[in-house]
């Protein structure tokens, strides 16, 4: 999906990590919710609440999921679950756009 119809934005952004990470929040009909936003080079830690989808538009990063013992490459076009009540650590190699879809 390339775009999104019939939503709202909420105009203020998430600022992360002294602006290195920022994003802006989808609203759905349904009520669901996505956030679109765009990583700088960095190492960042991030904590989740609800599990959430991870799609990468463009860029590239490792990520860190939780128990792995292993860094896993993601580049543009795809994309990695995280659970709920978790803790996630990425390493932006390149700008990364990416659009995280949170479940519940």
């Amino acid at each position: 999906m390339s775009e999104f119809n019939n939503v709202s934005v909420v105009k203020k952004a998430n600022v992360y990590f002294g602006g290195n990470v920022s994003s802006r929040t989808v609203r759905f009909a349904d009520g669901s919710l996505k956030t679109l936003g765009f990583m700088l080079p960095g190492e960042y830690t991030f904590n989740t609440a609800n599990p959430e989808i991870m799609d990468i538009i463009d860029g590239e990063l490792d990520v860190l999921l939780p128990g792995a013992e292993q860094w896993q490459t993601i580049k543009g076009g795809q994309s990695f679950d995280v659970s709920a009540n978790a803790q996630f650590t990425v390493k932006v190699t390149a700008p990364t756009d990416y659009c995280c879809s949170f479940i519940k």
